[in-house]
C-alpha cells in the first residue's frame, strides 16, 4: 500500500487547510486540492500524503465516510498516474458520423 490517499466527493469550499487537520491525527505530511485552472474553483477531489502505509490504513479507516460540508468523503490509495493520460481531449482517431459514404480529406 502506498502512503498518498486519494481524497473525492469534496464540497467545493473544502479547503487544504481543513484537510489537514482532519488527516492530522493520522500523521499527515501533505495536501494538495485539485483546482480548476479556468475557473479557479475546487475540482471536487484531493490527494494527501501520509507518512507511512500503516498511518495512511488508520486514515483510510478513520476519515473515509465522514460528512465534511454536507458530503460523505471517498478516502482510498490513489493510483499511480498512468503514462498519456487522454484528457478530455485525447485521440482515438477520426469517426465519421452518418452520410454512409466514407469521406476522405
Amino acid at each position: 500500500m502506498g502512503s498518498k490517499l486519494y481524497v473525492g466527493n469534496l464540497a467545493f469550499s473544502t479547503t487544504e487547510s481543513e484537510l489537514r487537520s482532519l488527516f492530522s491525527p493520522h500523521g499527515v505530511t501533505d495536501v494538495f486540492v485539485a483546482m480548476d485552472k479556468i475557473t479557479g474553483r475546487s475540482r471536487g477531489f484531493a490527494f494527501v500524503t501520509m507518512g507511512s502505509d500503516a498511518e495512511a490504513k488508520a486514515a483510510i479507516a478513520g476519515v473515509s465516510g465522514k460528512n465534511v460540508g454536507g458530503r460523505d468523503l471517498t478516502v482510498n490509495e490513489a493510483r499511480p498516474k498512468t503514462e498519456g493520460g487522454g484528457g478530455s481531449f485525447g485521440g482515438g482517431g477520426r469517426r465519421d458520423f452518418g452520410g454512409g459514404r466514407d469521406r476522405r480529406y
